[in-house]
């Protein structure tokens, strides 16, 4: 077998992939690629992805960081974890170090802006800083789990028992969210390293968080260098390289729907078990026991601003559409109104009565990324489209459908949405159980979607949220926090020196 090194490719040249298919390198691919680079050929589409040399070397060196430091864990305490979380938690709290942090972010944010980019995420809030603290604090606080027992089998002689591991290196690949940092970290607690790579909006912002408070926090702490590491390449490349090694054991990603399914994609490849959550949005159905101000304030209360588990699509009982639709449009209007904007919703054909004629005709200010836009509040979108996901920035953006029944709704959830999170709205307790029962989704309540986050709901800070798009996950919750990355390992103890088979 010879063993050679790509140096080069062809316009027109053949890449075969997934056995029986092939793709062809275009020039552009062509004259870009130079001797040194990575080419990686997505098995699932055919997509040929060029990762420069300089930013392989940098994604590697940082995996090797994380791979030695893991190797280290071993002999770290669980105080000195605490420690670290503590002191990390301490310097985000402290104004002075906190405000190069801010500096940073406000030159991110800025530059974001001018070249026309969403910064719904990325704006490091006071809100933001308070939730990485109080993260920081809830693993600090957090009983460690390592070498946890499991379970313990006794046999005549000899016992078995089933204890907690560290499972290893954790690549995490995020979009513009600062607080992202303090969530990852979690895998720490459970005697895990990771390797962050973040959006190229915010590295600015995670280059101050590291100088300043992360990698303070390690050495203060006694950890090893490279338990917590930052990629440091504005290069969306980096996260093909970063997913890629094989030294990785999960890979995290959280991001827009395309992104993360070809980051996820790049993963399973090399055999790297993942994590994602790439599409999200919310989905309220009104059931026949809804009442109309809890509806209001729900929809309300589930726009205060886009994240995955904001609401996107409201499902309106047909016999009660007169009734509820004001219900909805004024919780719509309310979110707005909280954020000094004009709402936007998109109406599926048999709704657009309910709604006020004048909607779909006059033109109003409605914030988007690159600023403000002239457009109607109510535009018609075809059935099939239920399930987009609305990624607005200051105009809270909803569409509306009609339904014959709770059961129809559940359907459509079931057919179109990414099978993420959703709420009946019901004071009727048989509805809300058949409709538990027949929804496939991992996050079903009765009230405001917003609730769908693992820090709020089960004071674990979260790794990520998984939808069930493609498929139920095995064996563990649509959370992924820190304290659910491990593996386990099997230990016997004989006190008969006779045994045997």
């Amino acid at each position: 077998m010879v063993d050679s090194q790509l140096s080069a490719l062809e316009a027109g040249q053949i890449i075969p992939y997934g056995g029986d298919r092939y793709t062809i390198v275009d020039e552009a691919l062509a004259d870009d690629f130079h001797a040194g680079d990575h080419l990686i050929v997505v098995n699932q589409n055919g997509a040929l992805l060029r990762v420069p040399a300089q930013v392989q070397r940098i994604a590697a060196a940082a995996v090797e960081k994380a791979h030695a430091a893991f190797g280290a864990m071993g002999a770290v305490t669980d105080e000195s974890i605490s420690v670290f979380f503590d002191s990390f938690a301490r310097r985000l709290s402290d104004d002075a170090m906190f405000g190069h942090i801010a500096d940073a972010n406000a030159g991110d944010v800025a530059a974001a802006r001018e070249r026309g980019r969403s910064t719904t995420r990325l704006v490091l809030s006071d809100g933001m800083r308070r939730d990485m603290i109080e993260g920081l604090q809830l693993w600090r606080d957090t009983p460690s789990s390592r070498d946890r027992l499991l379970e313990r089998v006794e046999h005549s002689g000899w016992a078995v028992e089933q204890r907690s591991a560290g499972l290893g290196v954790v690549g995490f690949v995020f979009e513009g969210r600062p607080n992202v940092f303090a969530d990852a970290c979690g895998v720490l607690r459970t005697g895990n390293t990771v390797v962050f790579r973040i959006g190229s909006d915010a590295l600015g912002t995670a280059k101050a968080i590291v100088s300043h408070a992360l990698d303070p926090a390690l050495a203060e702490a006694g950890l090893p260098d490279g338990a917590a590491s930052l990629v440091p390449s504005r290069e969306r490349s980096a996260g093909w390289a970063l997913f890629s090694d094989r030294r990785l054991a999960l890979a995290v990603a959280r991001g827009s729907g395309a992104a993360v399914a070809q980051l996820g994609a790049v993963a399973q490849q090399v055999g790297t078990p993942v994590s994602l959550h790439g599409t999200g949005g919310a989905w309220i159905v009104t059931g026949h026991g809804c009442d109309g101000d809890r509806l209001q304030a729900v929809v309300a209360n589930s726009l205060d601003r886009k994240v995955c588990n904001t609401v996107n699509t409201v499902c309106v009982l047909g016999s009660r559409l007169d009734e509820l639709m004001p219900c909805v449009t004024a919780g719509l209007q309310e979110a707005a109104r909280r954020r000094s904007s004009n709402p936007k919703v998109h109406v599926v054909d048999g709704a657009q009565s309910a709604l006020p004629p004048e909607w779909f005709s006059e033109e109003v200010a409605i914030g988007r990324s690159g600023g403000d836009v002239q457009e109607t509040r109510a535009e018609m979108i075809e059935p099939h489209r239920l399930g987009h996901e609305w990624e607005w920035e200051e105009s809270p953006e909803i569409t509306v459908v009609a339904v014959d029944s709770v059961e129809a709704a559940v359907t459509l959830f079931n057919e179109q949405s990414p099978r993420f999170a959703v709420s009946l709205v019901s004071d009727d307790e048989a509805e809300q159980e058949g409709f538990y029962a027949m929804v496939d989704s991992p996050f079903v309540g009765d009230g405001f979607t917003r609730w769908v986050d693992g820090q709020y709901a089960l004071n674990q800070p979260e790794l990520g949220l998984s939808n069930w798009q493609f498929g139920r996950l095995f064996a563990r919750s649509g959370i992924l926090s820190g304290v659910s990355v491990f593996t386990v390992r099997t230990r016997a103890s004989q006190a008969d020196p006779d045994l045997r088979r």
